[in-house]
């Protein structure tokens, strides 16, 4: 360059002979721009080489207050829904669960070291028509967004499927009769995620939350209750926000019997309880579990079309809400998948009324 420029600031003097002087200096010319340009495509190459990344491969997330992080955080730590009504899964088989469930998918977010799991997710992620964004943050940020002490790195929002009614009276081809279970006031996420997880097991169709007098039941899919439920709450239909007493008035109408668990005995006058071997579970039934302490109101066993009880042996008081359901509904699998328990009439395949 330093070159060129003395070359050309001296044009006027030699004016009467630049051929002459430009032919004599070409080899040093072409060795300036060789020089050139070798020393620009270099740089240009180590530019590129800090910057780029595998092919496909998205842009790290490395601000906290990222918009997608906050939404996870949201979701996730503070087990929230998002604005737009999507919740929070953790862990590489919840995130799994979610992609099969058919649920909507947000976004799935992966760590530094979760990205380890990418390819067991593959088949899901990795399909054209998943037109869902796959991230990447560190794992110090996700390590500040995540629910467990120790994350395993990958998570997702999901938008649970919403459930009316009909949905949930609904039973698919390969039931007998639907097989509901309603929740009234289970406060502890754990146990609504281990309900859910056994009622889903054995068989039934659907579920429902509800509050108890005072007491409301908690949310199925804060990150808890989906963890309990491994997952089952977003693929079992699950019916919200309706009152108990509503719910029981429209099962009614819906041919649905309706069975109160107690722990009460029966005062004079009033029916016997049963135990689960004497239901016909074959049948259109709702199984209604009440409070961990204070277990279902009076009026609501009196209002149920029969109330249930397991036997115990004596000196033992009652369950825990988790195993007495998943006691119940192991009797109601025996049944629907067996020959009718004796004294029990033979299974009629239900019609919802018209």
């Amino acid at each position: 360059m330093v070159f060129l420029s003395s070359l050309l600031s001296g044009w006027d003097s030699i004016s009467e002979r630049p051929s002459a002087l430009i032919l004599s200096q070409l080899p040093v010319l072409a060795s300036a721009a060789r020089s050139l340009l070798r020393s620009t495509v270099m740089a240009t190459a180590g530019k590129s080489a800090r910057t780029a990344r595998p092919s496909g491969e998205p842009a790290l997330l490395t601000s906290r207050d990222n918009r997608w992080l906050k939404e996870f955080r949201v979701a996730l730590r503070g087990g929230l829904p998002t604005e737009d009504g999507f919740v929070g899964v953790e862990g590489v088989r919840l995130v799994e669960e979610a992609l099969r469930s058919g649920c909507c998918i947000h976004a799935v977010l992966f760590s530094e070291s979760g990205e380890r799991h990418h390819e067991r997710l593959a088949s899901f992620i990795d399909r054209p028509e998943m037109a869902f964004p796959v991230l990447r943050t560190t794992d110090r940020l996700f390590e500040g967004l995540a629910d467990t002490e120790h994350p395993q790195g990958v998570a997702a929002l999901v938008h649970p499927r919403e459930t009316s009614f009909d949905d949930f009276v609904r039973a698919p081809l390969s039931a007998c009769a639907p097989l509901l279970v309603v929740l009234a006031g289970v406060q502890d996420p754990g146990n609504v995620g281990a309900i859910l997880r056994t009622a889903a097991a054995f068989g039934a169709t659907g579920a429902a939350t509800v509050a108890s007098g005072i007491s409301g039941t908690a949310n199925p899919f804060s990150p808890k209750a989906l963890r309990a439920s491994a997952g089952a709450a977003l693929h079992l239909p699950i019916l919200a926000g309706m009152s108990l007493s509503i719910l029981l008035a429209q099962l009614k109408v819906a041919g649905v019997r309706s069975l109160a668990s107690s722990v009460h005995e029966p005062r004079d006058g009033e029916q016997p309880l049963l135990a689960p071997w004497e239901v016909d579970w074959c049948q259109p039934v709702a199984l209604l579990v009440g409070n961990e302490g204070a277990g279902l109101p009076e009026e609501v066993e009196r209002s149920a079309d029969a109330r249930i009880r397991i036997p115990m042996a004596s000196g033992v008081e009652s369950l825990n809400a988790a195993a007495a359901a998943a006691v119940v509904f192991y009797e109601a699998a025996r049944q629907r998948n067996s020959v009718p328990a004796s004294g029990i009439q033979s299974p009629v395949r239900w019609q919802p009324p018209k």
